[in-house]
């Protein structure tokens, strides 16, 4: 099969996929009883091919009404067709409304065809050297393919390069209009050479090269040996005029005099409320639901929305799920799985909190349908004996934690966690469909088993609270009868493995992805599910005391908001601070709400606490309340009762850039600049015979711009182990490094950081509480002194537009839907996040790798001196052997630092302490 050039010119040739998606099943209609079959076989077609090329050219082309000039040379040509059928034709209005909706350009010509429109364009394309696919189900087109050109068949997924064709026809891509012009077409009512079919013309063909030269010298047919080839001279003779008009009617006209070339065929971006309606009409659920959950509130992009994958056309496939109550069904099914050579694995229990669940039974898939479920502790009333747990486990072990037999599983670390609390150790996972989606593009869906389900097989799983209820009534697993849960979590594995073999090769096309997969984000799920269960220390007095003062200083700020505003009122009551500051003491309104009212938000109160005295009270309430609610009165409360520990829940696929994040509690959260936080943290605390080491990147995103941007001055400054913000402040105030101020260094560091997350002179004006010309100026003066980063982010803006994502340093990429946005602020805003995913991706990227090396490094040459606890942001917290911590925090470094290899050094800092705040 030949390889498709990225980004090709796209040409559809709408009038064959119209009437291919008509006759092709299922024949949909709406509730209304209008047929939209054939729109919906031709937009998923199109959804598909944006999907997998990302064109930023491409047409949609359908024939124009009336006759064509071939109907002029020959009155016969496609005579014989009967007329369009009502039930199509009424789709072809609503068909090419949706077209245009989707930004795709849309060409009908007069008096040609749709094929001489693409073949027009894909001549002109080609002789320019830009790769041209061809969609098509049409076998003339195949006289189009050269060293550019490719046809591709979406409904049989065959793709012909100049081979491919020789194959598939006998003849090159130069002689399908010679095999055309002798065996006729049917479907076009070509005449061709009477009593010629495809053998005979292949012959013919191959013995004298053309049709040109068989009407030139016809006799030399009679000696080429074929079956009738002594009649063959007379009969070219006297149906001479016949062949040639054959032959032009075949020929596909590529000069059709165009309104437009193909440089004008560019994706634009998508009407969102006329595909709302469009898709309404139709009742095309699926899609309307994508298009209403985006979140753009006037227009997104087909470029963008081919990023989001349509549904493979759902396949009935039977399903053969077994229930396992016998001993003897279990060790059939053990030799299945130990025969098979990839298995789904899927635990079901009574609670998503992975220290508190207790496990009701597993479900296994060996292939798409065949799936069963070992129930292992369904206690309602009447419930059938099921096998003892102890003995299933046992015999389950040397399936489960052989590393040789690979399992895939859907979010499997949480199943990881559950069967070690278990005691079984899982081995062998070798997929994990949540990651798998999340690599493939982080902000396409949410990575649920249902919503991936739905998006990418167009299957509805059954959903939870169908077979448990909802609310304070809601059964937990084990109460909910075998005859419907046993069919729920078959499902699970089953869909699981589905969505493996649906998503595992579209990341294997894309070996940067393969890699972000298999050696970042795999093997930290172990990692993850080690440190999750290891949990961390805390002292619940500390924090009660903490709670206290809070408690104490959030009442005193109320006070002081009631003598200013000369009255009480609920501090946390967006109405009531709208009425206090904008109505009573004349505040500025400096933002309004959606509905028009004025805007009371954190960014709003932040600016108006430069000059009134009252926001700055909020804001400070504000944090204060959210760390007594978040932390100190909360934090205690989650001690688990078996581990006197905190265990939270880290999230692999959910930040966008590739960060992990956490969860009940949030230890992403926890501030660092202000006294409060840092209490917090001297709650974090090590047990008798150790301390809490606590080890980060010194400024890791700056290094990763000077590495990626290859600035002549950062990468200087960083060589030299110049403190950088010094030595940028004396780069853009024009001072001598040694003269730099605390002032200028704190300005600079602004400057540094408010670039890389792509800060403008506004927003680093108000920052730093100065003139915005100013502001301007320090940015002007640092492109001046550093180019290269000017550079980088112009080249960056520049592919982001073009490819639709960024990517970094490792191949993770990060698609960016808002790129190419008509509504400026949604486009700068994308522009910001293309300039600043690469460095933060690949932060996060490093950190991991660094996980990796150090959990390696752990259970290899270590004997419990240290354990993995918490990470943070670019930090990494252990506990370790107080008479060890020197020599460990040395090897903790030294890993971290060898996660990969930049042009500027990869600094790693550690400290120890008997708590987190001390050790960082």
């Amino acid at each position: 099969m030949p390889t498709i050039a990225n980004n090709p010119l796209v040409l559809v040739d709408g009038s064959s996929y119209l009437y291919r998606a008509y006759y092709a099943p299922p024949h949909l209609t709406n509730s209304k009883g209008e047929a939209t079959g054939a729109v919906y076989g031709v937009v998923n077609m199109l959804r598909s091919l944006l999907n997998r090329y990302h064109p930023s050219h491409i047409a949609v082309v359908f024939d124009a009404k009336g006759k064509t000039f071939r109907n002029d040379m020959y009155s016969e040509y496609k005579a014989h067709r009967p007329a369009m059928p009502d039930d199509l034709r009424s789709q072809i209005e609503p068909l090419h409304r949706i077209i245009k909706a989707l930004g795709l350009p849309l060409v009908c010509v007069p008096g040609v065809e749709a094929d001489d429109v693409i073949g027009t364009l894909a001549r002109s394309a080609s002789a320019e050297g830009r790769a041209t696919l061809i969609s098509t189900g049409d076998k003339d087109m195949a006289q189009l393919v050269d060293t550019n050109v490719t046809l591709i068949n979406t409904m049989t997924d065959t793709i012909m390069g100049p081979e491919e064709v020789q194959t598939k026809f006998g003849v090159g891509p130069d002689l399908i209009i010679d095999l055309l012009a002798l065996m006729g077409d049917k479907a076009d009512n070509i005449p061709g050479l009477p009593g010629v079919g495809e053998k005979t013309a292949l012959a013919m063909l191959n013995g004298a090269g053309s049709v040109s030269k068989l009407l030139a010298e016809p006799d030399k047919v009679a000696e080429m040996g074929f079956r009738g080839a002594k009649t063959m001279p007379t009969k070219i003779k006297d149906n001479a005029e016949m062949l040639k008009l054959s032959y032009e009617l075949a020929t596909i006209k590529t000069d059709v005099e165009l309104e437009l070339d193909w440089h004008e065929l560019t994706v634009q971006p998508a009407d969102r409320d006329e595909l709302i309606k469009s898709y309404g009409e139709m009742e095309f659920k699926r899609w309307l639901a994508e298009v209403l959950d985006n979140k753009a509130d006037t227009k997104t992009q087909a470029a963008d929305a081919a990023t989001a994958e349509s549904p493979t056309p759902t396949v009935a496939i039977d399903t053969q799920y077994d229930t396992l109550l016998t001993e003897e069904e279990l060790d059939a099914w053990l030799a299945k799985l130990q025969q098979a050579e990839l298995v789904a694995v899927d635990t079901e229990t009574t609670s998503l909190n992975y220290m508190e669940a207790e496990l009701v039974g597993l479900s296994f898939a060996i292939e798409a349908g065949k799936a069963a479920y070992l129930p292992l502790g369904h206690d309602y009333p009447d419930a059938p004996a099921q096998l003892d747990r102890s003995l299933a486990l046992e015999k389950l072990r040397p399936f489960l934690e052989n590393p040789g037999m690979k399992k895939v599983g859907q979010n499997i670390k949480y199943d990881m966690s559950i069967l070690a609390n278990a005691g079984i150790a899982l081995q062998g996972v070798a997929f994990d469909t949540m990651l798998e989606s999340y690599v493939f593009n982080s902000v396409a869906s949410r990575h649920d088993m249902d919503g991936l389900a739905l998006k990418y097989l167009g299957h509805k799983n059954i959903g939870f609270e169908d077979i448990a209820g909802k609310g304070a009534k809601q059964l937990t697993f084990n109460q909910i009868p075998l005859e419907t849960a046993a069919p729920y979590a078959a499902e699970d594995a089953d869909i699981t493995l589905r969505l493996h073999q649906h998503l595992w090769p579209r990341l294997a096309k894309e070996p940067e992805l393969a890699y972000v997969f298999s050696e970042l984000e795999l093997p930290l799920v172990s990692i993850l599910s080690d440190i999750e269960r290891r949990g961390v220390l805390i002292d619940s007095m500390l924090l009660g005391q903490q709670s206290g003062e809070l408690a104490r200083k959030i009442d005193e700020l109320e006070q002081k908001a009631y003598e200013i505003a000369g009255e009480s009122f609920n501090l946390g009551s967006p109405k009531q601070l709208q009425a206090l500051f904008f109505d009573k003491l004349g505040y500025p309104v400096l933002k309004k709400t959606p509905k028009g009212a004025p805007s009371t938000a954190e960014e709003v109160l932040v600016e108006l606490a430069l000059d009134y005295p009252l926001p700055k009270i909020i804001l400070e309430h504000r944090s204060l309340s959210k760390l007594k609610s978040t932390y100190t009165d909360k934090l205690p409360l989650m001690v688990n009762a078996k581990t006197g520990r905190v265990h939270t829940s880290y999230h692999q696929a959910n930040a966008a850039t590739g960060r992990l994040s956490s969860s009940d509690p949030n230890l992403q959260n926890i501030p660092i600049r202000t006294e409060e936080g840092r209490r917090i943290r001297q709650a974090f605390i090590a047990p008798a015979g150790k301390v809490i080491l606590a080890a980060d990147y010194s400024q890791i995103e700056l290094r990763i711009m000077a590495h990626l941007s290859q600035d002549a001055g950062l990468l200087s400054a960083f060589a030299a182990g110049k403190d950088i913000h010094r030595a940028t402040a004396a780069e853009v105030f024009g001072v001598d490094f040694d003269s730099v101020t605390t002032e200028q260094r704190r300005r600079a560091k602004a400057v540094n950081f408010g670039l890389i997350y792509g800060m403008s002179a506004f927003g680093l004006a108000r920052q730093l509480d100065i003139p915005r010309n100013e502001a301007q100026s320090y940015i002007d003066t640092y492109f001046a002194r550093y180019p290269g980063v000017l550079k980088y982010m112009e080249e960056t803006r520049a592919s982001a537009a073009e490819l639709g994502y960024v990517s970094t340093l490792f191949g993770r990429r990060l698609y960016l839907p808002e790129i190419r946005d008509r509504n400026a602020m949604r486009r700068q805003a994308a522009e910001r996040a293309a300039i600043n995913a690469p460095m933060q991706g690949t932060a996060a990227d490093i950190i991991k790798k660094a996980m990796i090396l150090i959990a390696d490094w752990i259970s290899q040459d270590t004997q419990g001196e240290i354990a993995m606890i918490m990470q943070v942001h670019d930090e990494l917290v252990f506990e370790v052997d107080a008479d060890k911590a020197d020599e460990i925090k040395l090897k903790v470094c030294e890993l971290m630092a060898r996660a990969t290899n930049l042009d500027v050094e990869l600094l790693a800092e550690a400290g120890t302490g008997n708590n987190w705040d001390e050790a960082h």
